[in-house]
């Protein structure tokens, strides 16, 4: 018996994540220059970032799947440097591209960007589900107590949302929605390719449909489950060995009402008005992705 055991608690589980990287290794992923032909990926956790990787290396290799997780070709700014990965490396093709998680004033400048955003009830019911089996004991925390402490009584959600709702009108960034990639795919295709000037033939368009549909990243879910990350985190924060860290699933709209509490996505709407209405208006998610089409 290894005597390792994942964390019970929400408290336990971001005290063993705050082990993963040091400042400076933060730091030193924050100090890449970009290049104005770069492409950064930069929604919030769980709001297509993985999805938005695959397409972009699909479009700018024709369908490479030669790795062994998309974060090694895609590398994440803010954790490349602790997992050994050299931003300013070589990359498979061009345009160099990148993910991030931060708000839009905090990620490296000069690039260019795709942000997605994501219905808060569904990120957080989404995150909830990536986190059991690996940073959470599977049943020791429900969504709703999750909710409360992760999107409810934390800031992070909203404020990246804000951040980039801000810059979307950009020309350097391209803002789209979650649940607009999930009802049209090759619109979203289309419009990822002219951002990072790729010449979209008829060939390509097949080939990244193929590679970008919810059926080909199920049955290839292990060059998508953070295998670069799970391994280190299991040895710098103390986690079993054999962590489910997969990050295609259903990816279902609509998943956080069915599996949250109507008390929690009461909470959830408070918050909203509170931190997204009196910023900028808009009742609700769905009164803002509506001004979008």
């Amino acid at each position: 018996m290894s005597g390792l055991s994942r964390p019970a608690s929400v408290e336990e589980m971001v005290a063993r994540q705050a082990k993963l990287f040091t400042e400076e290794e933060v730091n030193e992923g924050l100090s890449l220059k970009l290049r104005r032909t770069d492409v950064v990926i930069t929604p919030f956790a769980k709001c297509g970032t993985t999805w938005l990787q695959q397409i972009v290396h699909t479009l700018r290799t024709r369908g490479d799947m030669d790795f062994d997780d998309i974060s090694r070709v895609v590398p994440w700014i803010e954790a490349s440097p602790a997992l050994g990965i050299d931003l300013n490396g070589p990359q498979k093709a061009e345009p160099r591209a990148f993910k991030s998680h931060l708000d839009a004033d905090a990620v490296p400048r000069g690039g260019k960007y795709i942000n997605a955003i994501r219905s808060p009830g569904d990120a957080l019911f989404s995150m909830h589900k990536f986190m059991e089996g690996w940073f959470l004991e599977p049943g020791a925390v429900s969504v709703d107590e999750f909710a409360r402490q992760q999107f409810i009584t934390t800031g992070a959600y909203w404020e990246h949302l804000l951040s980039w709702w801000h810059r979307r009108k950009d020309a350097d960034v391209l803002y789209l929605v979650y649940e607009h990639m999930r009802e049209d795919l090759p619109g979203t295709i289309r419009q990822v390719a002219e951002f990072i000037d790729i010449p979209l033939d008829d060939e390509l368009m097949v080939i990244t449909e193929e590679h970008a549909s919810l059926d080909f990243m199920l049955k290839h879910k292990n060059r998508f489950d953070d295998c670069l990350l799970r391994t280190f985190s299991e040895e710098k924060s103390g986690l079993p060995k054999g962590s489910d860290s997969s990050k295609v699933r259903v990816g279902q709209v609509g998943s956080g009402k069915k599996g949250i509490s109507q008390a929690v996505q009461d909470e959830l709407d408070e918050v909203w008005r509170r931190e997204v209405t009196e910023s900028i208006a808009y009742e609700s998610y769905d009164d803002l992705i509506g001004s979008l089409v």
